[in-house]
């Protein structure tokens, strides 16, 4: 995608979570609407989060009470937007309960108010946000593809009569399906209940080719010990797909509580900060993913009081 068409993304994204103006400070709990009046009023915020979606989301050991332990660089930024939630309700005592989603049920989650914040991997496009709010931009990916480096497979042009699998629910599928089209390729298409499972039918042999974002893929490679060496991702890129956290439509209060949390982050680095610790910095499991922060984000980051 041409800068242009980067920077014109990423605005687009701050006006419709509500970063052009500045949110009114929050009244008195009896005041609430939405998320956040049912939020004080139950003392507790949901957080959908995802098991293999490494370094945005995904599960580490266990937590005290012997539930999974979700960490990860958006799981992260949902605790700061859950303080924030704290102070505008009046709140500071809230409690999170952790639930899973999949790339499938994550949309249902958040629109069903099963979840109050969705901390993944999800692509804020504009398609989605014509059902969901999203939070501004917090990673900018591309879909590209993992082969085992014994594969011929060298581009997206050789897929013919390979066949390729795709995480279920993903805008990868639309991708995939959309070059295939272009090139005239016939492939087959299989799908995968969440990435982990989709890494695994490459690995056994059932897939020739993994396509989901690339930031995915190398988290799945770190995250795998000595076979993750036997994987590589292709440098071709299918697609643009920009992340935010997800959250309800038309719930004013909820996306003034996200502006608030990522001015403040921005302004103070913290979201800078944030962001070295998950992809510059060493993985619970040791391994470094390596990725600094791209032109795009970082002018995304600016846009919301971000200095250099």
């Amino acid at each position: 995608m041409a800068s242009g068409k980067v920077i014109a993304a990423l605005a687009a994204g701050l006006i419709a979570v509500g970063l052009i103006a500045t949110p009114g400070p929050a009244g008195a709990v009896d005041v609430l609407t939405g998320s956040l009046k049912t939020i004080a009023a139950k003392g507790e915020v949901v957080i959908g989060y995802r098991t293999s979606s490494v370094p945005f989301s995904f599960v580490e050991g266990k937590r005290a009470d012997g539930s999974p332990r979700p960490i990860g660089y958006a799981i992260d930024l949902c605790g700061e937007i859950v303080d924030e939630i704290g102070r505008e309700t009046g709140r500071t005592d809230l409690k999170v309960r952790y639930e899973p989603v999949t790339s499938e049920t994550r949309f249902a989650a958040v629109s069903e108010g099963r979840v109050d914040l969705e901390c993944g991997s999800t692509t804020a496009n504009a398609e989605r946000r014509r059902t969901a709010a999203f939070s501004p931009v917090t990673f900018i990916s591309a879909t590209k593809l993992l082969v085992p480096r014994a594969s011929a497979i060298a581009s997206y042009r050789e897929l013919g009569g390979k066949k390729v699998v795709v995480t279920a629910g993903t805008t990868n599928e639309r991708a995939v399906r959309d070059i295939l089209a272009k090139l005239k390729l016939q492939a087959e298409i299989l799908t995968g209940k969440d990435h982990a499972e989709s890494y695994a039918m490459v690995k056994d042999g059932r897939a020739d080719a993994f396509a989901t974002d690339e930031i995915l893929l190398y988290g799945l490679i770190a995250n795998d010990g000595t076979d993750g060496a036997k994987y590589t991702v292709l440098p071709d890129k299918l697609s643009f797909e920009p992340y935010g956290i997800m959250f309800r439509k038309d719930d004013p209060e909820m996306a003034g509580a996200v502006a608030a949390t990522f001015s403040r982050l921005a302004e103070s680095r913290e979201l800078r900060w944030t962001y070295e610790r998950w992809f510059l910095k060493r993985l619970p499991n040791g391994e470094r993913l390596n990725v600094p922060m791209s032109n795009d984000l970082h002018t995304s980051f600016q846009l919301i009081g971000l200095e250099d």
